[in-house]
């Protein structure tokens, strides 16, 4: 257990990449870093890392930017509930910790959006608690290199896998041991075709030794998907269009979207008095448990009747607001002149 901490550390002061979020200690910033990676890709996240660390340089600026402007800096990178946490949490910080970031996993765990794996990161990292950090590229590390089929989406399995990480983990240096775990789990021991010959521990591996490497790790539940059918109706008139606010308990709450008429089908389409000049082919956009079929549907006019949370506005100012990652792709996409 001992020698196999020393290894993958090893290994990981050699190898890492070096990315801004492991520069500082400042806990804050690697808040910040942490929940921004949260279902997303490092190579995206960081440009948005950048964006906030510098539109939000501490928690006080954070906390005092309208939630507005903090969804038009986090559009495209979806899950826009992680931003609304952020908000929420830097209020928190501000208002019962004197705007010090608090400085135990506990109280870590405490702020919304954050869960084991992010408290346990953001300790380690910045205060060098130890607290085993667990995620996907861990699971999957862990699984192989100690031949572990219990699956990883079972009560059972968190637990199990968790207290291996716990006996693990490094005494003197927690922060570089949960590093290298997640870094090895991210470029060596990855979901397909993993670089065994450049493992540190290759020669420790059940797994490998089994030759059980693409059987793990083992999972037991399959996720339902769910699929919507969204007509959009961009209404144009005089370089004016209507805007719509979603603030009902969904997806994309508190953002903004053309006027929507949800269906059963994709083929359901809306009615409308005005003369339709075009519609797009249908658009599907996925998410962890929906996928959103989409089509865009252009109207010469704009009704004169509209619902309380719809507004008219002029097309160049769209992307003042917050606006859902498939619109906004549309929008790269099209041109809405008429």
């Amino acid at each position: 257990m001992h020698n196999f901490s020393l290894l993958i550390i090893d290994w990981y002061r050699q190898n890492k990449r070096s990315l801004p979020w492991r520069l500082t200690s400042d806990p804050y910033k690697i808040w910040l870093s942490e929940i921004i990676l949260q279902q997303t890709r490092v190579d995206q996240g960081m440009a948005y890392y950048e964006k906030f660390t510098k539109n939000y340089p501490n928690v006080d600026e954070l906390a005092n930017a309208s939630e507005q402007n903090i969804l038009n800096d986090w559009q495209g990178l979806g899950y826009y509930s992680r931003a609304r946490n952020l908000h929420f949490s830097a209020k928190l910080i501000q208002s019962e910790y004197a705007s010090e970031f608090p400085n135990t996993y506990d109280e870590i765990l405490k702020l919304k959006g954050v869960g084991k794996y992010t408290a346990a990161a953001i300790a380690s990292f910045a205060f060098n608690e130890k607290k085993a950090v667990v995620d996907g590229n861990v699971y999957r590390f862990l699984s192989r290199a100690f031949n572990i089929d219990t699956p990883i989406d079972s009560t059972v399995g968190q637990k199990e896998f968790q207290f291996l990480a716990d006996e693990l983990i490094s005494e003197k240096n927690p922060a570089d041991h949960n590093q290298a775990m997640m870094e090895i789990g991210a470029l060596i021991c990855t979901p397909n075709q993993p670089n065994c010959l450049e493992c540190p521990v290759a020669e420790l591996c059940e797994a490998r030794l089994k030759n059980k490497i693409n059987d793990l790790p083992v999972k037991s539940k399959k996720t339902k998907v769910r699929n919507r059918y969204f007509h959009f109706q961009i209404f144009l008139s005089e370089n004016q269009t209507i805007l719509e606010q979603r603030t009902q308990k969904d997806i994309w709450q508190q953002m903004y979207q053309f006027p929507l008429f949800e269906s059963e089908s994709i083929h359901n389409e809306p009615i409308t008095n005005l003369n339709k000049v075009s519609k797009s082919e249908p658009i599907i956009h996925k998410l962890s448990h929906q996928h959103i079929h989409a089509v865009f549907h252009i109207y010469d006019g704009i009704p004169k009747n509209r619902g309380k949370n719809q507004y008219k506005i002029s097309i160049s100012e769209i992307q003042d607001y917050p606006l859902p990652r498939i619109i906004d792709r549309y929008l790269d996409e099209n041109s809405l002149v008429l």
